[in-house]
């Protein structure tokens, strides 16, 4: 019996018993092979609404009470509010040839109220309080003149002697350059203690006065005091709100600072993710999607250490890009720059810390780097940045993150180039050296973790 051997060659026929390969059938062009699948199953399910559900869930707790705790009670959270006090005033001598010194009274009677938990309030110097007022060391300072008991004694004695007189004068000054709030929290702390002492010095001098008319000789006409002198003198001091070294135009009230420190972290931050996925995709390690397309490269030949590299290298071209755009957009929009090189020097300096911390930890963790980068750079950074609200107005624990918290170290440098003429002791040394030290945290931990993962063979595998 013969069989048709042509058969065999028809699509969809089976294979030769015999044993002769088969042939696959020539595949349409622009066809690819579609990867294997499965059935979608519950528990398949269940962990994908579980596993995103709970981990947003404590990442908006902790956004939730980082950000709220910050703003909720600044004059509650009041801690260690540094505020110069200085008192110029050499005294005067009555006409009874008493010694006064209504300026070392008040000194006193501000010390004493003003209470020491929340203010911290520095007797010092003229000189010392300039010096610290241009480092950006105190927010504010209350300066009794020379001739303050001198003015008192003349306006003791006007209340009952007709002639002009001018009330003595107590000047707040407010440092702009730290900030709205911090310049609305020196007013208000300043104008509660001034006015106590007012009252106080007022009682004292109104017991002056009467005093002077009680020992007018027996027969001679008594002095009087009109209502509108007795008023004056209940209430002595003038107190005049001055701005040391107002802010120039286009600083946004004190806030320009802050948001291009944002900025800096925000580009570090998202620079890194963006350098790190589209790097690993270049590397053939993941695809890389385009709407319903993707391509996906065959996987190159390199170490964990030598991606690290790769990225940490990428980063740095971005870092000097990026930075001149920011500085180049800043000066379009008419953004308050005295130094522009400074600037753009210290802006890559912080991206290459962020980025490079950034890389380092998605090399270090992987996935769980995304989130850690998150925690460290916005949850935890913003609200200890003391960028809008002082640190010494929010809970004591930013204060403790404000120490090593990334954000507050960017501030403090570009605030100083901005606002203190890149001051090294206003911000700048420190903001310099922590981003030293960030980079070389994150290179020593790079290299120590891929350098290891390496050693072991920990090669990037399927777990599944």
């Amino acid at each position: 019996m013969t069989t048709d051997d042509s058969a065999n060659d028809q699509p969809g026929s089976a294979p030769d018993p015999a044993g002769a390969k088969a042939v696959k059938p020539p595949r349409r062009r622009g066809s690819k092979a579609r990867p294997a699948t499965r059935n979608l199953q519950r528990g398949d399910l269940i962990r994908m609404v579980l596993k995103p559900t709970i981990v947003l869930a404590i990442l908006t707790a902790l956004l939730g009470v980082m950000y709220l705790d910050y703003v909720a009670d600044p004059e509650g959270n009041l801690h260690d509010f540094p505020i110069a006090l200085v008192n110029l005033d050499v005294g005067d001598v009555t006409g009874t040839g008493e010694k006064v010194d209504f300026g070392k009274q008040v000194t006193e009677g501000l010390v004493n109220n003003v209470p020491a938990d929340k203010v911290d309030l520095r007797v010092v110097g003229i000189t010392e309080s300039e010096l610290l007022m241009r480092n950006g060391d105190v927010y504010g300072a209350i300066i009794i003149p020379g001739d303050f008991s001198k003015r008192l004694s003349i306006l003791g004695a006007g209340s009952i002697v007709p002639g002009e007189m001018e009330r003595p004068v107590i000047t707040l000054q407010t440092n702009p350059r730290l900030g709205a709030f911090g310049t609305q929290i020196t007013k208000q702390v300043g104008q509660q203690a001034l006015a106590e002492v007012d009252k106080q010095v007022g009682g004292q001098l109104t017991d002056q006065v009467k005093k002077a008319l009680a020992g007018t000789p027996e027969g001679a006409p008594a002095p009087q005091v009109s209502g509108a002198a007795m008023l004056t003198l209940q209430d002595p001091i003038n107190i005049i709100e001055q701005e040391f070294r107002p802010l120039p135009a286009g600083s946004g009230e004190g806030l320009t600072a802050f948001f291009y420190a944002l900025l800096l972290l925000l580009a570090g931050m998202i620079g890194a993710m963006v350098v790190h996925t589209m790097t690993d995709a270049g590397l053939g390690f993941v695809p890389n999607e385009y709407g319903p397309f993707y391509i996906h490269h065959e996987p190159v030949k390199i170490s964990r250490l030598g991606t690290l590299v790769v990225k940490w290298g990428i980063m740095t071209v971005v870092s000097l890009v990026v930075s001149l755009v920011y500085v180049v957009t800043a000066e379009i929009l008419g953004m308050a720059i005295s130094n522009h090189f400074g600037l753009y020097l210290f802006s890559v300096l912080c991206m290459l810390a962020c980025g490079w911390t950034g890389l380092t930890m998605l090399a270090v963790f992987g996935t769980p780097g995304l989130l850690i980068n998150m925690i460290l750079f916005v949850i935890l950074g913003l609200p200890s940045s003391g960028g809008t609200v002082p640190i010494e107005a929010a809970p004591k624990y930013l204060a403790w993150l404000a120490e090593f918290e990334p954000m507050h170290q960017v501030y403090l440098g570009v605030r100083s180039i901005l606002y203190f003429d890149s001051n090294y002791d206003a911000g700048l040394g420190r903001g310099t050296f922590m981003a030293f030290l960030g980079i070389a945290i994150a290179v020593v931990l790079g290299v120590a973790v891929t350098t290891f993962y390496d050693k072991k063979g920990l090669h990037r595998e399927n777990l599944l």
